[in-house]
Parts: structure tokens; sequence; C-alpha cells
């Protein structure tokens, strides 16, 4: 065939596929403790974001603009992140961030963890399918201590553990300052409610 053939792939010859100059080929354990890293560098760039006491980042982009922030999701939104595993991370945590609003940032440290922890037994040659069957088995046991642990609401103090439950759902970043407001309504709305 000729050479545009070849270089669309056909019956009678290989894709050839023409990357950038200096684009990563590694494969296999090399190419999987590499994204393990990408991804530890994405959650070490926001750990210290974490929880109420979280510290401030100056994040300075290119043009010069300069950000000051400890949210964990406007850091990971800030940063330019090309590397398609920590990438795949930080989409993880936006969806997090879509779907509830809160929890960026321990989405990423959660996920961070969990590969760190895989790391050496991938050093030790396990196969990656066994340690994601192990994870599995891992969640399973941990629903069943919570289910375990869990205990059935008795109606005598329904409404106090629900106010504790409510008061403790409202630290979240989008709605802690109208927490007082918020659990004041709901005490006032509670009252008309039968028991």
């Amino acid at each position: 065939g000729s050479a545009s053939d070849i270089m669309q792939g056909n019956a009678f010859g290989p894709t050839v596929v023409i990357l950038k100059e200096g684009t990563d080929t590694s494969q296999g354990i090399g190419q999987l403790l590499s994204n393990i890293d990408a991804c530890l560098g994405v959650a070490d760039a926001v750990r210290a974001t974490l929880g109420p006491r979280g510290l401030d980042k100056m994040i300075v982009e290119q043009n010069g603009k300069a950000t000051i922030t400890n949210d964990g999701a406007t850091v990971l939104q800030l940063l330019d992140i090309v590397h398609p595993a920590a990438r795949c991370l930080v989409d993880t945590a936006n969806a997090q961030d879509n779907e509830a609003g809160d929890g960026t940032t321990s989405v990423t440290l959660l996920g961070a963890e969990f590969l760190r922890q895989a790391r050496p037994y991938i050093d030790e040659g396990v196969h990656p399918r066994t340690i994601i069957r192990a994870y599995r088995a891992a969640c399973d046991l941990a629903i069943q201590h919570l289910e375990e642990l869990s205990s059935p609401l008795g109606t005598e103090d329904l409404r106090d553990r629900l106010m504790k439950l409510a008061s403790t759902s409202m630290n979240s970043k989008l709605i802690a300052s109208e927490k007082a407001l918020l659990l004041r309504d709901g005490r006032r709305r509670g009252q008309h409610v039968r028991r």
C-alpha cells in the first residue's frame, strides 16, 4: 500500500500512530507506577486544604493572576493537570462536587490513598485485578460492619437525633454560614409535625 494507506491503517498494513515529541510511551508496570505517582502528586497539592483548619494555597496562573484559597475543588480546578490518570482523579473529585457540592478534597485523598496502599503489591507483581478484588471484598466487609454498628431510631429521641444529623450535614461549605438559621427554621417547622 501507499504511505497514505499505512497512515490511515487498512488490511494491508499496520496503523501508525504519530505522537508528539517527548510523549511517554512506557507500558506495563512502569506505566502503572507512573500513573500512581501522578495521582499522588495531585493529592499532595490539596492535602493541606482539608478540613475546617485547612491551609490556604496560592496558585499563580500563567497570565499572572493569583488565587488564594483553601478549597480543594478550587485548587483542582486551577491546576493545569494533563496526565491522563491524574485527570481521572480530578474528574472523580469534580463528579463529587457536582453531585454533593462538597467532599472533593476527601475524594481525592481517599482515591490517592487507595493507590498508595496498592503500590507495594504492584511492585511485588500482584496483578491489578487481584488488588481490585481485594478492595471490593474490603468494601463488603466495611458495609457489613457499618450495618452491625447501626441502630434503629426510636420514636422517643427521634427529633433530637434528627437535629444532630441535620446539624452535622450542614457543615458543608455551601450552607455552613446559614446553619443556625436553617436549624432554627427546622425546629419551628418540626413543632407543627405530628409524632
